[in-house]
């Protein structure tokens, strides 16, 4: 599978509805749909609705359940493409180009934002980065030059970068 590596390809690739659930339920099960509240593997798919009812307990289910993009409207090829732009940006991407970018209003640019940075945040990528990884890190607080003389001598001689923040990027 060739994944995008520009935004027109992006939105080539997942302008395909069908596409894009399928690649949904690929990625979150690899060895075929497992039932949410019993983890059944037993199921059978109403294809007129696009879910699966498990057999243990009876409940439906979709490939959305559980997911940042459960209870939301929003298509999943707008979720695909504003994923997309935000993994590949080099130094971000605001609410305001991804909702030029997709056609959605800025609002619902936030909120796809939001939702794709809880599920960084929370850690429920847990598999291990692969491919060519980078890793960088700083410190940021003040530059010496910009104190004070006195705050200066002090800060060059004995605190070095003591009152500096370290950021790691990887």
């Amino acid at each position: 599978m060739n994944l995008p590596t520009t935004l027109q390809e992006a939105i080539r690739y997942f302008a395909d509805p069908q596409r894009c659930q399928d690649l949904l339920i690929s990625m979150r099960w690899p060895h075929g749909p497992v039932c949410p509240r019993c983890n059944s593997g037993e199921h059978g798919y109403l294809k007129s609705r696009s879910l699966w009812q498990c057999k243990g307990c009876r409940k439906q289910y979709s490939a959305k359940v559980g997911t940042i993009f459960e209870d939301s409207a929003i298509a999943l090829d707008k979720w695909f493409c504003a994923l997309w732009m935000i993994v590949s940006a080099k130094n971000g991407v605001s609410s305001y180009e991804v909702a030029r970018s997709l056609g959605v209003t800025q609002k619902t640019a936030w909120f796809m934002m939001h939702r794709i940075r809880l599920a960084l945040q929370k850690g429920s990528i847990d598999r291990k980065l692969m491919g060519d990884v980078e890793a960088d890190e700083t410190y940021i607080g003040g530059n010496a030059r910009n104190m004070h003389a006195d705050k200066r001598v002090k800060m060059l001689r004995t605190e070095g970068s003591f009152r500096k923040a370290v950021v790691i990027g990887i």
